[in-house]
């Protein structure tokens, strides 16, 4: 059975064993420096018998340990995930995200390679069933609309549109397509009748995808300014889309994010999971 994190060293796993994983959410190591996690909601240091508050007292990882890293969690073949490898990240086999620092190698312009990593970010997924429920219950139980969740990097974002790719399934029995460019949704469950394109760029995605599987609802994260022609033409091709963004504030959000989606979605800042408040198409502020 694939364990979780299992491509991490075994000192590191053996701190790991310390904590409760369903507190985890980050790992951070960079070459010669103090391991940090994000454990519960807050940066500390991870060490030899799991969290600590001091520096001293942290495992440091070693610029070794970071390539044997990026080794074993792509398969031991770094050319079998090349592409993902080019465009900064790699998804381990739990759908762990890996942001990847080190130095590119460019051709023509181009970035044609990553190599002689020294900093890693680990994503822990996480499984929480019923984490999108209030917004399942103010946004989607009446009627399906597109919703944009949004908050800062590392609240919950990808989790929660999860959840409701499995209660949108469960509820309505509608097609659901995850387009899953980093393989994060995807790691869980998104429910029975859903279809996953992996690794694939949005654009490419979503016009693939809706040729191909004619969906009711796509699902997808992480939505930069240069996507949001893809996401125009699905909605006004009949589709809802539900996505996610980097936005603190509702009023940070604008063109072409606003107004694109029925409903926007902020989650607390300060509170991994935590619904802040809930929109309408036009900002205005529907609950709190």
């Amino acid at each position: 059975m694939i364990q979780m994190l299992e491509f991490l060293p075994n000192r590191m796993r053996a701190a790991l064993r310390h904590l409760n994983l369903h507190k985890l959410y980050e790992i951070r190591l960079r070459a010669g420096k103090p391991v940090a996690i994000n454990y519960g909601g807050r940066y500390r240091y991870l060490g030899e018998c799991g969290a600590t508050d001091k520096a001293s007292a942290a495992l440091t990882a070693t610029l070794a340990e970071i390539g044997d890293i990026v080794f074993s969690a792509g398969k031991f073949s770094v050319y079998s995930v090349e592409e993902q490898i080019r465009r900064g990240f790699l998804t381990a086999e739990c759908g762990e995200r890996i942001g990847l620092a080190g130095q590119y190698v460019f051709e023509k312009g181009k970035p044609l390679a990553m190599r002689d990593f020294t900093s890693l970010c680990i994503r822990v997924p996480h499984e929480i069933e019923g984490c999108g429920d209030e917004i399942y219950k103010s946004c989607l139980k009446d009627k399906l609309r597109s919703i944009l969740v949004m908050s800062p990097p590392g609240i919950g974002k990808t989790t929660i549109l999860r959840d409701l790719g499995r209660s949108l399934s469960r509820e309505t029995g509608k097609n659901i397509l995850v387009c899953d460019e980093r393989g994060e949704i995807s790691a869980g469950d998104t429910g029975a009748t859903s279809d996953v394109l992996l690794f694939a760029d949005k654009a490419t995605a979503f016009e693939a995808g809706i040729r191909a599987m004619r969906p009711d609802v796509m699902i997808t994260d992480e939505l930069s300014a240069a996507d949001c022609a893809a996401v125009e033409r699905a909605i006004y091709g009949g589709v809802k889309v539900i996505a996610s963004a980097h936005f603190a504030e509702m009023e940070e959000v604008r063109p072409p994010f606003f107004g694109l989606f029925e409903r926007y979605a902020l989650l607390d800042s300060e509170e991994i999971g935590r619904l802040k408040g809930i929109y309408d198409g036009n900002g205005k502020e529907l609950r709190r």
